[in-house]
């Protein structure tokens, strides 16, 4: 009966101790992760280039653009062009970041 608590009790501390570095591992990968998207920049426009938003992988705007001179727009409608270029950009931002995390993941545990 020892013998047996003996064996799982070293199976358990082998398991913990690879459970911890892979945790240790993801940590690190989370981090190169989020420093590759600070350095990636994407833009979108709306309204045929009049709004252009640019924000990068950790999805911070970066810059907000208003391409020319608004002369006969309302309010309402620059604020849709704003939310359409927004939206436009989070979208592709979004895109990235899954295809970042697949990636990840697929490195982290391709050794398993």
């Amino acid at each position: 009966m020892n013998f047996v608590y003996l064996s799982v009790a070293i199976t358990l501390k082998i398991l913990d101790k690879n459970l911890l570095a892979k945790l240790e591992s993801l940590k690190r990968e989370s981090e190169a992760s989020k420093d590759r998207l600070e350095d990636v920049v994407i833009s979108e426009e709306a309204g045929n280039g009049l709004i252009r938003i640019s924000m990068n992988g950790n999805r911070a705007i970066t810059k907000f653009e208003i391409t020319k001179k608004i002369t006969s727009m309302d309010k309402e409608e620059l604020e849709e062009l704003i939310c359409v270029a927004f939206n436009r950009t989070l979208d592709k931002v979004n895109e990235l970041n899954e295809k970042e995390v697949i990636s990840s993941a697929q490195s982290l545990f391709s050794g398993m």
